[in-house]
Protein backbone atom coordinates (compact mmCIF):
# COMPACT_ATOMS: atom_id res chain seq x y z
CA UNK A 1 0.00 0.00 0.00
CA UNK A 2 1.54 3.31 -1.08
CA UNK A 3 -1.39 5.73 -1.06
CA UNK A 4 -0.45 7.05 2.43
CA UNK A 5 3.21 7.48 1.52
CA UNK A 6 4.80 10.59 0.04
CA UNK A 7 5.99 10.24 -3.54
CA UNK A 8 9.49 11.70 -3.80
CA UNK A 9 10.48 14.14 -6.53
CA UNK A 10 14.13 14.64 -5.58
CA UNK A 11 16.96 12.42 -4.41
CA UNK A 12 19.76 13.19 -1.99
CA UNK A 13 23.13 11.86 -3.07
CA UNK A 14 25.90 10.78 -0.71
CA UNK A 15 28.55 13.39 -0.04
CA UNK A 16 32.10 12.29 -0.68
CA UNK A 17 33.20 13.85 2.62
CA UNK A 18 31.96 15.98 5.52
CA UNK A 19 35.28 17.75 5.86
CA UNK A 20 35.35 21.09 4.02
CA UNK A 21 39.11 20.98 3.42
CA UNK A 22 38.84 17.52 1.90
CA UNK A 23 35.89 18.70 -0.21
CA UNK A 24 37.98 21.56 -1.62
CA UNK A 25 40.88 19.24 -2.37
CA UNK A 26 38.57 16.73 -4.06
CA UNK A 27 37.02 19.48 -6.16
CA UNK A 28 40.42 20.60 -7.45
CA UNK A 29 41.57 17.02 -8.13
CA UNK A 30 38.37 15.96 -9.90
CA UNK A 31 38.21 19.21 -11.87
CA UNK A 32 41.77 18.70 -13.13
CA UNK A 33 41.01 15.06 -13.98
CA UNK A 34 37.88 16.03 -15.91
CA UNK A 35 39.73 18.86 -17.68
CA UNK A 36 42.54 16.49 -18.67
CA UNK A 37 39.99 13.89 -19.82
CA UNK A 38 38.23 16.44 -22.00
CA UNK A 39 41.48 17.82 -23.46
CA UNK A 40 43.23 14.48 -24.13
CA UNK A 41 40.19 12.91 -25.77
CA UNK A 42 39.56 16.08 -27.78
CA UNK A 43 43.17 16.03 -29.00
CA UNK A 44 42.82 12.42 -30.16
CA UNK A 45 39.57 13.22 -32.01
CA UNK A 46 41.18 16.28 -33.62
CA UNK A 47 44.27 14.35 -34.70
CA UNK A 48 42.21 11.49 -36.16
CA UNK A 49 40.08 13.97 -38.12
CA UNK A 50 42.90 16.17 -39.43
CA UNK A 51 45.92 13.87 -39.95
CA UNK A 52 45.70 11.91 -43.22
CA UNK A 53 47.97 9.07 -42.07
CA UNK A 54 45.57 8.39 -39.16
CA UNK A 55 42.65 7.81 -41.53
CA UNK A 56 42.74 4.06 -40.92
CA UNK A 57 40.16 1.74 -39.29
CA UNK A 58 42.19 1.42 -36.06
CA UNK A 59 42.26 5.18 -35.46
CA UNK A 60 38.68 5.56 -36.70
CA UNK A 61 37.60 3.30 -33.82
CA UNK A 62 40.00 5.06 -31.44
CA UNK A 63 38.43 8.42 -32.30
CA UNK A 64 35.00 7.01 -31.50
CA UNK A 65 36.33 5.58 -28.21
CA UNK A 66 37.68 9.02 -27.30
CA UNK A 67 34.27 10.58 -28.02
CA UNK A 68 32.53 7.93 -25.90
CA UNK A 69 34.94 8.44 -22.99
CA UNK A 70 34.49 12.20 -23.14
CA UNK A 71 30.69 11.84 -23.26
CA UNK A 72 30.55 9.27 -20.45
CA UNK A 73 32.68 11.43 -18.18
CA UNK A 74 30.51 14.46 -18.96
CA UNK A 75 27.38 12.65 -17.74
CA UNK A 76 28.66 12.40 -14.15
CA UNK A 77 31.67 14.71 -13.62
CA UNK A 78 30.08 18.18 -14.12
CA UNK A 79 27.20 17.29 -11.79
CA UNK A 80 29.61 15.97 -9.16
CA UNK A 81 31.78 19.10 -9.43
CA UNK A 82 28.65 21.25 -8.98
CA UNK A 83 27.66 19.30 -5.87
CA UNK A 84 31.19 19.54 -4.47
CA UNK A 85 31.25 23.30 -4.93
CA UNK A 86 27.73 23.97 -3.60
CA UNK A 87 27.36 21.05 -1.15
CA UNK A 88 23.93 20.59 -2.70
CA UNK A 89 24.09 16.79 -3.21
CA UNK A 90 20.54 16.64 -4.51
CA UNK A 91 19.05 15.80 -7.90
CA UNK A 92 15.50 15.66 -9.22
CA UNK A 93 14.04 12.24 -9.93
CA UNK A 94 13.68 13.03 -13.64
CA UNK A 95 17.31 14.21 -13.90
CA UNK A 96 18.36 11.08 -12.00
CA UNK A 97 16.59 8.83 -14.52
CA UNK A 98 18.11 10.82 -17.41
CA UNK A 99 21.57 10.39 -15.91
CA UNK A 100 21.00 6.64 -15.56
CA UNK A 101 19.93 6.45 -19.21
CA UNK A 102 23.09 8.09 -20.52
CA UNK A 103 25.40 6.22 -18.11
CA UNK A 104 24.00 2.91 -19.39
CA UNK A 105 23.96 4.10 -23.01
CA UNK A 106 27.57 5.24 -23.18
CA UNK A 107 28.72 2.25 -21.11
CA UNK A 108 26.88 -0.21 -23.38
CA UNK A 109 28.18 1.50 -26.51
CA UNK A 110 31.74 1.26 -25.21
CA UNK A 111 31.31 -2.49 -24.61
CA UNK A 112 30.30 -3.01 -28.24
CA UNK A 113 33.02 -0.66 -29.49
CA UNK A 114 35.68 -2.66 -27.65
CA UNK A 115 34.31 -5.75 -29.44
CA UNK A 116 34.65 -4.00 -32.79
CA UNK A 117 38.21 -3.03 -31.97
CA UNK A 118 38.98 -6.68 -31.15
CA UNK A 119 37.75 -7.71 -34.59
CA UNK A 120 39.88 -4.97 -36.16
CA UNK A 121 42.99 -6.32 -34.39
CA UNK A 122 42.06 -9.87 -35.45
CA UNK A 123 41.89 -8.91 -39.13
CA UNK A 124 45.12 -6.87 -38.90
CA UNK A 125 47.13 -9.77 -37.43
CA UNK A 126 45.45 -12.86 -38.90
CA UNK A 127 44.64 -11.46 -42.37
CA UNK A 128 47.14 -8.62 -42.92
CA UNK A 129 47.20 -8.91 -46.73
CA UNK A 130 43.42 -8.45 -46.92
CA UNK A 131 43.13 -5.96 -44.05
CA UNK A 132 42.02 -2.89 -46.01
CA UNK A 133 39.80 -5.00 -48.22
CA UNK A 134 37.95 -6.49 -45.24
CA UNK A 135 38.03 -3.38 -43.04
CA UNK A 136 36.78 -1.04 -45.75
CA UNK A 137 35.25 2.32 -44.83
CA UNK A 138 31.85 0.87 -45.63
CA UNK A 139 32.45 -1.98 -43.18
CA UNK A 140 33.75 0.39 -40.49
CA UNK A 141 30.72 2.67 -40.90
CA UNK A 142 28.33 -0.27 -40.58
CA UNK A 143 30.14 -1.51 -37.47
CA UNK A 144 30.00 1.91 -35.82
CA UNK A 145 26.33 2.33 -36.74
CA UNK A 146 25.68 -1.01 -35.03
CA UNK A 147 27.69 0.09 -31.98
CA UNK A 148 25.81 3.37 -31.54
CA UNK A 149 22.37 1.82 -32.20
CA UNK A 150 22.96 -1.29 -30.04
CA UNK A 151 23.92 0.96 -27.15
CA UNK A 152 20.32 2.20 -27.01
CA UNK A 153 18.84 -1.24 -26.39
CA UNK A 154 19.78 -1.74 -22.73
CA UNK A 155 18.95 1.78 -21.42
CA UNK A 156 15.62 1.97 -23.25
CA UNK A 157 14.47 -1.38 -21.81
CA UNK A 158 15.65 -0.46 -18.30
CA UNK A 159 14.07 3.02 -18.35
CA UNK A 160 10.76 1.72 -19.71
CA UNK A 161 10.66 -0.80 -16.86
CA UNK A 162 11.15 2.05 -14.36
CA UNK A 163 7.69 3.37 -15.30
CA UNK A 164 6.09 0.59 -13.24
CA UNK A 165 7.92 1.70 -10.09
CA UNK A 166 6.85 4.26 -7.50
CA UNK A 167 9.48 6.02 -5.40
CA UNK A 168 8.43 7.04 -1.93
CA UNK A 169 11.65 7.03 0.00
CA UNK A 170 13.82 7.18 1.79
CA UNK A 171 15.13 9.60 -0.84
CA UNK A 172 18.82 8.95 -0.16
CA UNK A 173 21.19 6.80 -2.20
CA UNK A 174 24.72 5.76 -1.24
CA UNK A 175 26.43 7.06 -4.35
CA UNK A 176 27.52 10.41 -5.77
CA UNK A 177 25.59 9.86 -9.00
CA UNK A 178 22.44 7.98 -10.00
CA UNK A 179 22.62 4.32 -10.95
CA UNK A 180 19.98 1.61 -11.31
CA UNK A 181 20.83 -0.57 -8.26
CA UNK A 182 20.70 2.45 -5.95
CA UNK A 183 17.44 3.70 -7.48
CA UNK A 184 15.83 0.29 -6.92
CA UNK A 185 16.65 0.57 -3.21
CA UNK A 186 14.39 3.60 -2.73
CA UNK A 187 11.41 2.15 -4.60
CA UNK A 188 8.28 1.29 -2.61
CA UNK A 189 7.18 -1.01 -5.45
CA UNK A 190 8.44 -4.58 -5.76
CA UNK A 191 11.54 -4.41 -7.99
CA UNK A 192 11.82 -8.14 -8.69
CA UNK A 193 10.74 -7.77 -12.33
CA UNK A 194 13.11 -4.83 -12.86
CA UNK A 195 16.05 -6.68 -11.34
CA UNK A 196 15.20 -9.73 -13.47
CA UNK A 197 15.07 -7.58 -16.63
CA UNK A 198 18.41 -5.97 -15.80
CA UNK A 199 20.01 -9.37 -15.17
CA UNK A 200 18.61 -10.86 -18.40
CA UNK A 201 19.34 -7.86 -20.63
CA UNK A 202 22.73 -7.19 -19.05
CA UNK A 203 23.60 -10.90 -19.07
CA UNK A 204 22.65 -11.51 -22.71
CA UNK A 205 24.21 -8.33 -24.10
CA UNK A 206 27.21 -8.64 -21.80
CA UNK A 207 27.83 -12.26 -22.83
CA UNK A 208 27.56 -11.38 -26.53
CA UNK A 209 29.98 -8.46 -26.11
CA UNK A 210 32.35 -10.51 -23.93
CA UNK A 211 32.57 -13.36 -26.44
CA UNK A 212 32.89 -10.91 -29.35
CA UNK A 213 35.71 -9.13 -27.53
CA UNK A 214 37.80 -12.08 -26.36
CA UNK A 215 37.15 -14.78 -29.00
CA UNK A 216 39.19 -12.90 -31.65
CA UNK A 217 42.14 -12.97 -29.26
CA UNK A 218 42.05 -16.78 -29.21
CA UNK A 219 42.66 -16.62 -32.97
CA UNK A 220 45.20 -13.83 -32.56
CA UNK A 221 47.28 -15.70 -29.96
CA UNK A 222 47.25 -18.91 -32.00
CA UNK A 223 48.45 -16.93 -35.03
CA UNK A 224 51.14 -15.08 -33.09
CA UNK A 225 52.49 -18.29 -31.58
CA UNK A 226 53.12 -19.58 -35.10
CA UNK A 227 55.33 -16.59 -35.90
CA UNK A 228 58.94 -17.79 -35.82
CA UNK A 229 60.82 -14.56 -35.17
CA UNK A 230 60.85 -12.87 -31.76
CA UNK A 231 60.57 -9.42 -33.33
CA UNK A 232 57.52 -10.52 -35.27
CA UNK A 233 55.82 -11.84 -32.13
CA UNK A 234 56.66 -8.67 -30.19
CA UNK A 235 55.33 -6.44 -32.95
CA UNK A 236 52.09 -8.44 -33.17
CA UNK A 237 51.54 -8.41 -29.41
CA UNK A 238 52.37 -4.70 -29.12
CA UNK A 239 49.49 -3.82 -31.47
CA UNK A 240 47.08 -5.50 -29.01
CA UNK A 241 48.54 -4.36 -25.68
CA UNK A 242 46.76 -1.01 -25.56
CA UNK A 243 43.38 -2.49 -26.42
CA UNK A 244 43.73 -5.36 -23.94
CA UNK A 245 44.71 -2.92 -21.17
CA UNK A 246 41.63 -0.77 -21.81
CA UNK A 247 39.40 -3.87 -21.95
CA UNK A 248 40.79 -5.21 -18.66
CA UNK A 249 40.28 -1.91 -16.81
CA UNK A 250 36.74 -1.55 -18.16
CA UNK A 251 35.57 -5.08 -17.37
CA UNK A 252 37.28 -5.16 -13.94
CA UNK A 253 35.58 -1.91 -12.88
CA UNK A 254 32.13 -2.94 -14.17
CA UNK A 255 32.39 -6.38 -12.54
CA UNK A 256 33.27 -4.92 -9.15
CA UNK A 257 30.58 -2.23 -9.21
CA UNK A 258 27.68 -4.40 -10.39
CA UNK A 259 28.53 -7.91 -9.19
CA UNK A 260 30.32 -7.48 -5.85
CA UNK A 261 27.83 -7.11 -2.98
CA UNK A 262 27.64 -3.51 -1.80
CA UNK A 263 28.16 -4.33 1.87
CA UNK A 264 28.79 -1.60 4.39
CA UNK A 265 32.40 -2.67 4.88
CA UNK A 266 32.92 -2.32 1.12
CA UNK A 267 31.31 1.13 0.85
CA UNK A 268 34.57 3.11 0.77
CA UNK A 269 36.16 0.68 -1.69
CA UNK A 270 33.02 0.84 -3.84
CA UNK A 271 33.29 4.64 -3.90
CA UNK A 272 36.94 4.44 -4.94
CA UNK A 273 36.22 1.98 -7.76
CA UNK A 274 33.23 4.09 -8.89
CA UNK A 275 35.47 7.16 -9.10
CA UNK A 276 38.02 5.14 -11.10
CA UNK A 277 35.29 3.86 -13.43
CA UNK A 278 33.59 7.21 -14.02
CA UNK A 279 36.56 9.63 -13.89
CA UNK A 280 39.92 7.87 -14.12
CA UNK A 281 39.18 5.31 -16.87
CA UNK A 282 38.05 7.91 -19.47
CA UNK A 283 41.39 9.67 -18.81
CA UNK A 284 43.50 6.49 -18.83
CA UNK A 285 42.19 5.28 -22.20
CA UNK A 286 43.65 8.12 -24.32
CA UNK A 287 46.87 8.12 -22.28
CA UNK A 288 47.30 4.36 -22.77
CA UNK A 289 46.78 4.61 -26.53
CA UNK A 290 48.84 7.78 -26.97
CA UNK A 291 51.77 6.33 -25.01
CA UNK A 292 51.65 3.07 -26.99
CA UNK A 293 51.00 4.53 -30.43
CA UNK A 294 54.00 6.01 -32.24
CA UNK A 295 51.72 7.26 -35.01
CA UNK A 296 49.67 9.32 -32.53
CA UNK A 297 52.77 10.76 -30.86
CA UNK A 298 54.29 11.64 -34.24
CA UNK A 299 51.03 13.26 -35.37
CA UNK A 300 50.86 15.35 -32.19
CA UNK A 301 54.50 16.44 -32.47
CA UNK A 302 54.05 17.31 -36.16
CA UNK A 303 50.90 19.31 -35.41
CA UNK A 304 52.54 21.20 -32.55
CA UNK A 305 55.62 21.89 -34.70
CA UNK A 306 53.48 23.30 -37.52
CA UNK A 307 51.53 25.48 -35.05
CA UNK A 308 54.77 26.80 -33.55
CA UNK A 309 56.15 27.60 -37.02
CA UNK A 310 52.93 29.40 -37.97
CA UNK A 311 53.06 31.39 -34.74
CA UNK A 312 56.70 32.30 -35.33
CA UNK A 313 55.95 33.46 -38.89
CA UNK A 314 53.06 35.61 -37.70
CA UNK A 315 55.20 37.19 -34.96
CA UNK A 316 57.97 38.03 -37.45
CA UNK A 317 55.50 39.49 -39.93
CA UNK A 318 54.14 41.85 -37.30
Amino acid sequence: MIHNQTIITSIHLMSLSDNQKIIHVLFIIFFLIYLMTFLTNSIIILLVLTCAHLHTPMYFFLGNLAFLDMSYSSVTAPRMLFDLSTQHWSISLQDCIAQIFFVIYFGSSEVFLLSSMSYDRYVAICHPLHYFQIMSWGMCSKMMSLVWSSGFLAPIICILCLKRLTFCGPNFIQNFFCDLPHLFQISCTDTFINVLVVIIVGGVLGLIAFVATFYPYVKIFSTVLRIRTTDGKHKAFSTCTSHLTVVFIFYASVTFIYYVPNASNLLVLNQVVTVIYTLITPLLNPLIYSLRSKALKDALQRTLHIRMLDTGIKIRST
